[in-house]
Parts: C-alpha cells; structure tokens; sequence
C-alpha cells in the first residue's frame, strides 16, 4: 500500500457536483492498493497514521498526532500511485491491484482508521470520478508505502 499524506487546513471531494466529504483541520490520505498487499499492512499502516506526529505543539513544533488535536481525516482511493512510467510517456497501471481485490482492502483500511481514530472518517467513492480540494497546511506531505517499513 502506498499513500500521501497530507496534513489540511480544509480537504473536501466532491462526485458528481455535490459534496460527498469535507474535513477542516486534519489529514487528506490518498492511497493504493498493489497485489500482494495484506491485513497485516493495513494494520500496520493505519498505526503508523494516527500516531504521526505531524501537527504542532504550543512551541510550534511538529510533536502531535492526530489523535491528540482531534482533527479529522479524508481518505481518497488513488490506484494512479501505482503508475509506472519507466517506459514511454503513457504511464502503466498494471501495478494497481484490480478492484476485486482492492475495494476489500480499501473498505478495511476504512474500518480500521475509523476504529483507531475513534471515529468516522470521510471518504471518497471506489472508483469514482472526483475532484478532490486540498488545502495543504505547512506544507507538509508524508509519503508512506508499507512494502518499505524495514
């Protein structure tokens, strides 16, 4: 699984013009799903997510999680994290995990965020065309990819 995380003032995603999720002060995770990927990354990954501390204390250093500022999150699937564009100019998605194995995942990562979270998360729609707005605070952007947690 690869994502990018992004800490927001504001994140929202809209499918077919109407708002389907919008956050204010939190994070906007984009992620995807590789064939190979298992329940054990996705534990591992969402741990690794709320217990980020990439938010700022009262001294204005990055020292807090999520879980301490009470902020929210938006998780947008992206299989294009997955693009390959060693050869050519037209990027190569075969990496991307076919949604017969990614909406499973994908919906378990949702399930386990919210749970460690201790709360709903928004989201976007499997698949969907979206248009997704993100207010990046910081900036601050955290790539993360569990094939490369050792």
């Amino acid at each position: 699984m690869r994502t990018v995380i992004q800490r927001v003032s504001h994140s929202s995603v809209v499918i077919g013009g109407k708002c389907h999720g919008e956050i204010g002060e939190g994070l906007n995770i984009l992620i995807g799903i590789t064939e190979g990927d298992t329940d054990e990354d996705i534990d591992w990954l969402c741990r690794k997510i709320v217990n980020l501390r990439i938010f700022d204390d009262h001294d204005g250093v990055m020292n807090r999680s999520i879980l301490e500022t009470g902020g929210d999150i938006l998780v947008i699937s992206q299989f294009t994290l997955y693009a390959s564009t060693r050869k050519g100019n037209r990027p190569s998605y075969i990496r991307a995990a076919k949604p017969e194995i990614s909406v499973p995942l994908y919906e378990k990562f949702l399930v386990r965020l919210e749970n460690l979270l201790g709360k709903p998360v928004k989201k976007g729609i499997f698949g969907a065309d979206m248009k997704v707005t993100i207010v990046n605070e910081g900036p601050v952007t955290i790539l993360i990819d569990t094939k490369n947690r050792e």
